[in-house]
């Protein structure tokens, strides 16, 4: 099975209207998206940079902070692009396809729903346990099930089984001995 790695966009903050909203892009390489968005700009990865959203013909689309995450030190282990900005659905749209439009040539789409978690998967920086944790986390209707999907998030579940893997292995050894 061929898996896609063309580089991925999408609203990254829930439905709605809220103060803050935010466009995630990730892939292996988005020098050219962030050259096309921000014309003789650099942004130091790992700094939050406060910056005009341009559309393409010079217009403002927003103001807000991009932040750049140079693989593999990010959420999905490629280059990862956010842009942080008002959380209106008319203005987020509007970014997330200015966006789409500026990375066009470099093989830019629209993520599927989890596709940023999967590439965290793919990538190493999640486990499975982890993974399916992220899901729980943002699925948590109660306190308690909000603190089990976090302890699984942070590695706590994965580290216990491990474990276990660990002492079945030695024992195994144990009795093969």
């Amino acid at each position: 099975m061929k898996l896609d790695t063309s580089p991925i966009a999408a609203i990254a903050t829930a439905p709605g209207r809220g103060g803050i909203g935010v466009v995630r892009a990730s892939g292996k390489s988005l020098g050219a998206l962030i050259d096309a968005l921000f014309p003789g700009v650099t942004l130091a990865p790992r700094h939050a940079t406060y910056i005009p959203f341009k559309a393409a013909n010079g217009d403002t689309i927003d103001e807000g902070l991009a932040l750049y995450f140079k693989g593999p030190h990010s959420y999905t282990g490629e280059d990862v692009l956010e842009l942080q900005g008002h959380g209106g659905p008319v203005v987020l749209q509007m970014l997330l396809a200015r966006v789409l439009e500026a990375g066009l040539e470099s093989g830019l789409r629209l993520a599927e729903p989890g596709e940023f978690t999967r590439r965290a998967f793919l990538n190493d920086k999640l486990d499975l346990a982890q993974a399916e944790a992220v899901a729980d986390l943002i699925d948590a209707s109660t306190e308690a099930a909000a603190k089990s999907a976090s302890q699984s998030l942070s590695g706590a579940f994965s580290q216990v089984v491990h474990k276990l893997v660990d002492q079945t292995i030695n024992l195994r050894m144990l009795v093969e001995a």
